[in-house]
């Protein structure tokens, strides 16, 4: 298969920014096609409208861990889920929890309630204050992983590293979260070793 690989999203997607990280640090060619939510071309590809999806040939795809793993596994250069069976299962493990839970304190309660409030109506400001001591609940053990070897699997990057670099670039650009943030050294420490790599900059939205 020859055909162009395609990346469907808008360059904001937390999760494309994941994907395309990932084809970055393996060197794969993509075209990113900027498509927003609930637009018929997403709509077409993924049954709840969500970003991003996935065109290679005739192979579609849609749910960011599932384009990960083809991507990984479809392409040449460094492995970023890990073929160890233990190491496997925690990279699992670490891009669940931060998808099920960092996700959803960081991007839909905090982020997306700051930026993309009901204009009619301004923000709620009772929703994103809620939001802030759970994002720090939520990241705490993510300092955790990262303190003995500064990655959250093993001792070199995993897609779970690339998982949650979109999320903790999101936590640093606003002051309330940027003081959470800092407050878990190792983490922060984390953030700026990960956000150093040329795959960070060549993917800023």
């Amino acid at each position: 298969m020859t055909s162009e690989l395609e990346i469907i999203g808008t360059p904001l997607g937390n999760y494309v920014r994941a994907i395309r990280l990932l084809c970055e640090e393996k060197g794969v060619p993509y075209r990113l096609n900027p498509a927003f939510p609930q637009t018929p071309e997403v709509k077409s590809l993924h049954p709840a409208g969500l970003i991003p999806c996935m065109r290679h040939g005739d192979v579609t795809l849609f749910e960011s861990k599932a384009i990960a793993h083809y991507i990984d596994n479809r392409f040449p250069g460094p492995k970023f889920f890990p073929s160890a069976l233990l190491q496997s299962a925690q990279t699992e493990q670490w891009v669940s929890y931060v998808n099920s839970k960092v996700d959803r304190w960081v991007m839909r309660e905090f982020v997306g309630e700051t930026l993309y409030f009901d204009k009619t109506k301004g923000p709620d400001t009772a929703r994103i204050e809620a939001a802030l001591p759970e994002i720090e609940r939520y990241i705490a053990p993510l300092d955790d992983a990262v303190a003995a070897k500064g990655y959250l699997v093993g001792d070199g990057i995993t897609y779970a590293d690339l998982n949650v670099l979109p999320m903790l670039a999101a936590l640093k650009a606003f002051p309330e979260t940027s003081k959470i943030l800092a407050k878990f050294r190792s983490l922060s420490a984390y953030a700026e070793t990960l956000s150093a790599r040329p795959s960070f900059a060549r993917t800023a939205p």
